[in-house]
């Protein structure tokens, strides 16, 4: 047996508490070190019976070999005589295991510098399950992290046990990120590699606005009100569409919470971003009326809802149409994100322009139908006139032929 004393395990504990890398990993690592070693030592490659043992009360540590208690011994390596077993222990019976010490002399420097190896791969490799498997259970959730530098575009967070990546298409567009700032970040995607896993995050994803209500409306956490839908284009405007299964509970009010108190909030974590209350409603008419807000509506005509497409005609007073598009089709553009509906949306003049458009050509076509009649009714004429003049010229000549014979007479 090696004494290792009790250095050892104070360091193991520690390591536990820093890290959170459990004490009977690194003990299980150390003793899978001393096999590796003493195979090596012995240069044998396979050693199904050797096994280390750690002795906690002494702080001793050495290689044992598991043998067969046998009357005749064939395999000296895997097998013991009775005889020779009853040395070790007195009670011992055949076909019983026996654990015999084989730990070589000199044997300290080699486990050592083995064990060093082992450990420290052992101790990356449960800091990189430990950190995956945190950030599995924390993908599609909202974290707080503090950034760290930025590189290449991309902006490296410090969320804990290790750094994310934010990549620029998860920015925020004019945001500056200044390196100790805390930040407010959703994960994305958590992916495996040789080392720490990387983890990727976004402060742009319109989950982070989900998150950020849960957090400061009781009523939204507690499922009272429900988050149906929501379209963000960040750092400009976010649609969030809301309904309540209470009655007696206003789902835009919850959220916008007494004197704005909660939309401030999340305004303010957002960097002033515009956000939209929309209440939801099963009626496409009035969910698109509302997606609209704060344009006014003056009508809503179903286009197309089936399966394929679900369209509509939305039409707006004439001071209203640049709100309802918003800047270079903001507003629109959310609201179609928001409802899932393809909006064309026209002012009160040119639906009047259209409509005066469509009455001139459907009046033009009757005289197209009289042109026709005319021509036709011509025809009808000069064939009759045609028949006429042929009857007359069959009667002339009857009339010639019955002078000539009377005059042969």
């Amino acid at each position: 047996m090696i004494k290792i004393g009790t250095a050892l395990f104070e360091a193991c504990e520690e390591l536990e508490r820093e890290r959170g890398i459990s004490k009977d990993v690194l003990i299980a690592s150390l003793c899978d070190a001393m096999v590796a070693a003493y195979k090596k030592h012995m240069r044998i490659k396979e050693a199904a019976n050797i096994e280390a043992i750690l002795d906690e009360q002494s702080g001793e540590i050495g290689v044992f070999s598991t043998k067969t208690v046998v009357e005749n011994v064939e395999d000296p390596d895997l097998q013991i005589s009775l005889s020779d077993a009853k040395e070790i222990d007195e009670d011992v019976e055949v076909d019983d295991e026996v654990k015999i010490e084989v730990t070589p002399e000199q044997f300290g420097r080699i486990a050592a510098q083995s064990a060093k190896q082992v450990i420290t791969q052992r101790i990356r490799e449960a800091e990189r399950n430990l950190v995956l498997q945190e950030f599995l259970d924390k993908k599609g959730t909202l974290v707080t992290g503090i950034i760290q530098r930025v590189e290449n575009r991309n902006v490296i967070v410090n969320i804990g046990k290790t750094d994310a990546i934010m990549p620029q298409k998860e920015q925020i567009p004019g945001e500056y990120y200044k390196p100790g700032n805390r930040i407010r970040v959703f994960v994305l995607n958590v992916k495996e590699t040789t080392r720490l896993p990387q983890v990727i995050v976004s402060h742009a994803h319109a989950e982070i606005v989900r998150e950020l209500f849960e957090l400061e409306v009781p009523e939204i956490e507690d499922g009272i009100v429900e988050i149906k839908s929501i379209s963000r284009e960040a750092g400009y405007r976010t649609k969030i569409a809301v309904w309540s299964n209470d009655p007696e509970v206003d789902s835009v009010g919850a959220c916008i919470g007494p004197r704005g108190s909660r939309i401030q909030t999340i305004v303010g974590e957002l960097k002033n971003e515009k956000i939209d209350i929309v209440r939801y409603s099963e009626d496409p008419v009035e969910y698109i009326v509302n997606a609209l807000s704060p344009a006014r509506v003056v009508s809503v005509d179903i286009l197309a809802d089936d399966d394929y497409s679900h369209e509509a005609m939305v039409v707006v007073p004439d001071d209203q149409l640049s709100l309802a598009i918003g800047r270079e089709g903001q507003n629109v553009r959310l609201a179609h994100k928001l409802t899932g509906w393809k909006i064309d949306i026209k002012s009160v003049s040119q639906m009047e322009k259209a409509e005066a458009a469509n009455f001139q050509n459907y009046e033009e076509e009757p005289v197209e139908e009289v042109e026709e009649d005319d021509e036709l009714q011509q025809e009808i004429e000069e064939e009759m006139n045609q028949q006429a003049y042929d009857e007359e010229d069959i009667q002339h000549e009857e009339a010639v032929e019955e002078s000539s014979d009377d005059e042969e007479v």
